[in-house]
């Protein structure tokens, strides 16, 4: 097995590895740990070369940092990739491997579920390391973090309606949710217990009606849902929902949704903002899977209660993100890292 770090500028340590005997090709960054030891997802991807992995990896580290510092988790930002099939790569000698080069990090990075990494694969990862988490809890972690992310969005969506309409009172309200997956369906069934009225797509059509005739959901064809005039949009699948394209069509007052990478660009949230709608930043809206997970690695250990109180500041959060918006006459997007911004260098401050 062979280790490399890579320098760059503004990253506190890049890694590679190839490891010929089975064929496992990865990167690790580590972007921040003023905050905490830095925690990301796994991903595994078929990358056309590394170059492509690394703008990821470096990408998505980052986001983790901001995203970690607005949730307050007490955690930096990190992220993996490894680089290949996952139908042809994945083996329990393949991910022990990347369990030693995750260890190589000494607890500086610390690792979890992500695109096409299981439970199985981090099981494999965890014979060799111990700075996975995510797993069951079973084996000591904190179990599936999708009820979790739901919670902390119901929470956010709270704030985001209160934005809009200075009430969190959803009786009447319509919200049209895009993708009723592991997220998506809980957040749906909390903001319909609170009175709002679910419209429901997916890109699984059957999907969608089956759960409709369910639950008392509308299901309506994913083609062309952004267009339906609601209160609130719920992205809650996959990312760049709002784009060039999308955006002169939406018929919405506010956006709160679980997906990552709701804005194809980060302009659009200023152009939300000029046709004045309230745009609950992503990763600040569907931070509890990443909150529950900050609680898991403790030195206390995990605690659920504890959990779901960290959890329900995703509203409070929100409040902060809103409030400098309208201070500093910026988007909501642009807010949110202004506010990461501000968390970390308190805490650099603190550390002098």
């Amino acid at each position: 097995m062979e280790i490399t770090e890579i320098q760059v500028d503004g990253y506190e340590k890049v890694a590679r590895c190839r490891d010929e005997a089975t064929g496992l090709h990865a990167l690790i960054a580590v972007h921040d740990t003023t905050l905490g030891p830095a925690l990301g997802g796994m991903r595994m991807l078929p990358y056309a070369s590394e170059d492509e992995a690394l703008f990821d990896v470096l990408r998505l580290s980052k986001g983790m940092t901001y995203k970690s510092a607005v949730a307050e988790t007490g955690l930096g930002g990190g992220k993996s990739v490894v680089i290949g099939d996952p139908a042809k790569l994945k083996s329990d000698a393949f991910f022990q491997a990347m369990g030693k080069f995750v260890d190589s990090f000494g607890g500086q990075y610390i690792t979890a579920e992500d695109m096409n990494i299981g439970i199985e694969d981090l099981n494999s990862v965890r014979k060799t390391s111990q700075h996975v988490t995510g797993l069951s809890r079973e084996a000591g972690s904190s179990g599936n973090p999708s009820p979790y992310t739901a919670r902390g969005c119901f929470q956010g969506a709270r704030a985001t309606a209160e934005e809009a309409w200075g009430s969190d009172d959803f009786s009447g309200r319509k919200v049209v949710m895009q993708g009723v997956g592991a997220v998506g369906l809980p957040f749906a069934l909390m903001l319909q217990d609170a009175g709002a009225e679910i419209i429901v797509c997916d890109i699984n059509q059957q999907r969608a009606e089956d759960l409709a005739r369910e639950h008392g959901f509308t299901a309506v064809p994913d083609a062309g849902h952004h267009k339906i005039e609601c209160d609130v949009y719920a992205p809650c699948a996959r990312g760049a929902g709002i784009n060039d394209d999308t955006l002169p069509e939406l018929n919405c007052k506010a956006i709160a949704g679980c997906a990552n990478n709701v804005l194809l660009e980060e302009r659009h949230a200023d152009a939300l903002a000029e046709r004045g709608i309230v745009y609950a930043p992503d990763y600040v809206i569907n931070a509890g899977g990443i909150i529950n997970v900050g609680v898991e690695v403790r030195p206390e250990g995990y605690d659920e209660d504890y959990a779901l109180t960290r959890i329900d500041r995703v509203y409070d959060n929100l409040k902060a993100v809103f409030e400098l918006a309208r201070k500093e006459k910026i988007s909501t997007h642009a807010a949110a890292n202004l506010l990461a911004e501000q968390r970390i260098a308190a805490a650099r401050e603190a550390k002098v």
